[in-house]
């Protein structure tokens, strides 16, 4: 177990700790908000940037959307958007953000207990601290299946008492060893004579007793009141100070009522002369002046289980001598004659203790010099050293994890999976694990990817290969609508079809299939109907808009041209393919993005693939130069420092002019970046595009950015994509395909050379 014991003469010592910790995203509030989390967020911020500022700290702060303004250096969350969570995890990812803290306190995240931080939290593979400013005696089921869940996800947890520590072990069965204790910070003042303080705030001559806090009905004040007219009665000069403004919760609902309702209980008991109301949210350099003005504070708490109080610790930091209820938080740091504790909502022995301190200097003088030496062990400092020395520690078991070993040798082509997704039909889109999905049924893009798979599949029989290749030919041909000139998509489990023309994606893919499939299948009455198919459908690649969808035409009339070179319609779309796509290249790119479009997306390396297949079959150095620099741009997109194959995310997807982000990553990525290495390779010759062929190949063996294979040894099976904290178990038709594909493709290539150091990527 990590346990807080440093004091400040061992600040030295944790500040080492710091290692190759370098930057960090701190999620919470943050000031302007009025809370006691976000003065704490700011607070500890302040810390860090004091007490190390070699580290970087960026500060994402919850907005519920009350119209704040933040500074500029602040990022911000709306509370209640999904997306917002979503959105900031990419942000903390591609920032080089080395660890997470994260401050968790009920009420401020979205969603039923808070659940949407988890949306945050999941789409990030960077190691969790977690600081729990509430823990909760008897959570109901939607705030422990919350808690549950940020419980696995952190790597390491913090509480600012040892109750706990002791119910995160006991009622949520969290290993001691992932808890740690270090106390709620204090600024790091001196002692001083209250005399001079109380001068700044016209109290002179006055004996003051404070409490601090946002005001509503669970903080006691009913109590501190009731006991001020026997305080009074022994201490005439006695004066209580409520500093603080309404809780903006209650304010929204009820407005001033629970402070009127304060200020007529003192005009009542006849006190209402010695009980001053401060309606203010103030300044932290304010709090401390009021603070050090105090002679007594006093934290009449109602409830038993609040496990941290800010103001509680700021007192105590500043050698106030203490009265309090017996409170989780109070219990701990007060022990030890530290503090006085009295029951909760008996006001007599709340004014007794309180009227003993007043009227006994020498007692008083003891316990607050008592309370400031407790104090010095929980200065920013203190705190921020031994937190640090907590997110370190995390970041380097991060780095020092490994996966599973890397397997080296591509894989046999294995149709288990490709079968159980096969019907008389055609091939089911998606699965639940390994189980077909019927509800989602079939479509196009998956059948066309997979007629012209057959059309490459050599080792097996030629009945099982004419099986499979007619199976997917028949969903090809019905899906072809003559009456639109367009192919469907999508079809209900029933043969259903859901539209009447598909996606310009999915009629450019049923092209591309149809022009593979005429150059290269084995039996020629499948090579045969494909020409004629394509023929038929071929003049809708002119009129197509989509760079991807245009470019998957232009892949199957480069196809068909290897076979048939003088096809007219195949040398049209490969011209018009080609300027359209220069056209795009020429809108989009800027000095340091050489690409088509403003965007990143899926089945990235098609579009120079195409262009770099079409300059082979006319003989075109324009479409050739562009192809092989683009290619060169987006490999250099894909790979990680580490030299690993990284593609480009789904959380990258439509972001302008934006360096890609890591999840989710999918295997349709490296499919396409190993075939569009296969055309670099045909067209130049150099080893590099053997190279990158191989890396990203390795990619669905466990080179990766988690270490974790994506296809299974054995079957023939390939999980959905790559998440922040694993694997998708789903394995859809896409996936299968893509690593079939793959497969067949890296076979091809030459083997690998042994690389002296990292090829050049740049464009």
């Amino acid at each position: 177990m990590m346990t807080f014991a440093v004091r400040a003469d061992a600040f030295r010592r944790h500040a080492t700790a710091l290692g190759a910790l370098q930057h960090i995203a701190l999620i919470g509030n943050s000031l302007p908000r009025r809370c006691g989390l976000a003065t704490f967020t700011s607070d500890t911020l302040s810390g860090l940037k004091e007490n190390f500022p070699e580290l970087t700290v960026d500060l994402y702060a919850m907005d519920d959307g009350t119209g704040i303004t933040y500074a500029d250096d602040i990022h911000t969350i709306a509370a209640d958007e999904p997306a917002a969570y979503r959105h900031a995890a990419a942000l903390i990812e591609a920032s080089g953000a080395q660890a997470i803290w994260l401050q968790h306190e009920y009420g401020i995240f979205g969603g039923a207990g808070g659940e949407h931080i988890l949306r945050l939290l999941e789409r990030s593979t960077l190691p969790l601290v977690v600081t729990l400013h509430t823990v909760l005696q008897s959570p109901d089921a939607t705030q422990r299946r919350v808690m549950d869940a940020l419980v696995r996800r952190a790597d390491h947890l913090i509480v600012m008492a040892q109750r706990g520590r002791e119910m995160l072990v006991g009622i949520y069965g969290v290993p001691a060893a992932k808890i740690s204790v270090i106390p709620h910070g204090v600024p790091d003042r001196p002692l001083v004579d209250t005399a001079v303080a109380k001068a700044g705030f016209g109290l002179a001559g006055r004996r003051t007793i404070l409490t601090f806090g946002l005001l509503a009905p669970d903080k006691g004040i009913e109590t501190m009141i009731a006991a001020m007219p026997g305080i009074v009665a022994v201490v005439p000069d006695a004066t209580y100070i409520v500093l603080g403004a309404t809780h903006p919760n209650l304010r929204r609902t009820a407005g001033e009522a629970y402070r009127e309702q304060l200020q007529a209980q003192a005009a009542a008991l006849g006190v209402g002369q010695h009980v001053r109301f401060v309606d203010a949210f103030v300044e932290q350099a304010e709090l401390l002046r009021w603070l050090e003005a105090a002679d007594v504070y006093v934290t009449p708490y109602r409830k038993a289980d609040q496990i941290t109080s800010g103001t509680l610790s700021y007192a105590v930091g500043l050698g106030k001598p203490v009265v309090s209820t017996p409170y989780i938080h109070a219990t701990e740091i007060l022990a030890d004659g530290v503090g006085i504790l009295v029951d909760f909502n008996d006001a007599a022995a709340l004014g007794n203790a309180v009227t003993d301190l007043l009227a006994d200097d020498a007692a008083r003088l003891t316990l607050a010099e008592r309370a400031y030496a407790c104090g010095r062990a929980m200065t920013w400092a203190c705190t921020s050293a031994a937190a640090v020395a907590i997110l370190a520690a995390s970041a380097r078991a991060a780095r020092g994890r490994t996966g599973r070993p890397v397997m080296q040798r591509p894989l046999p082509v294995d149709l288990g999976a490709l079968m159980r997704m096969t019907d008389g039909t055609g091939l089911l889109q998606h699965a639940i694990h390994g189980i077909p999905d019927r509800r989602h049924g079939y479509c196009i893009d998956d059948n066309a990817r997979a007629l012209l798979l057959t059309s490459r599949l050599t080792d097996i029989a030629p009945s099982a290969q004419q099986a499979l290749a007619t199976t997917y030919a028949a969903f090809v041909q019905h899906a072809w609508n003559p009456d639109a000139g367009r192919f469907r998509n999508f079809m209900r489990f029933d043969r259903s079809w859901c539209e009447d023309t598909g996606s310009e994606d999915s009629n450019g893919r049923a092209l591309w299939a149809l022009g593979v499939t005429a150059a290269e299948s084995p039996v020629a009455a499948m090579r045969h109907w494909a020409r004629g198919l394509f023929a038929e459908a071929a003049p809708l690649a002119l009129t197509l808009e989509s760079p991807r969808a245009l470019a998957f035409a232009m892949l199957g009339a480069a196809a068909l041209i290897e076979v048939l070179p003088d096809d007219a319609t195949a040398l049209r779309i490969l011209e018009d393919g080609g300027a359209r796509l220069l056209t795009c290249l020429a809108a989009a790119q800027r000095p340091d993005w050489f690409w088509f479009e403003p965007v990143l997306a899926y089945d990235n390396a098609r579009l120079p693939e195409a262009m770099i297949r079409a300059a082979l079959a006319l003989g075109r150095d324009d479409l050739m130069e562009a192809g092989l620099r683009s290619l060169r741009w987006i490999v250099g997109q894909q790979t990680a420092p580490s030299g690993h194959f990284r593609p480009v995310g789904t959380d990258s997807f439509f972001r302008d002019y934006a360096a890609p982000l890591r999840f989710d990553q999918q295997p349709l990525e490296a499919q396409a970046t190993i075939d569009a290495c296969e055309a670099a390779l045909r067209a130049t010759g150099e080893d590099n595009w053997v190279r990158h062929a191989h890396t990203a190949y390795r990619w669905f063996l466990g080179s990766n950015d988690l270490e974790t294979p994506i296809a299974e040894a054995d079957g023939g099976g390939c999980h959905d994509g790559l998440m922040p904290h694993g694997v998708n178990r789903n394995q859809g038709a896409e996936s299968i395909l893509a690593l079939l594909l793959s497969t067949i493709a890296i076979s091809a290539f030459p083997a690998e050379r042994t690389a002296t150091k990292q090829p050049e990527i740049a464009a």
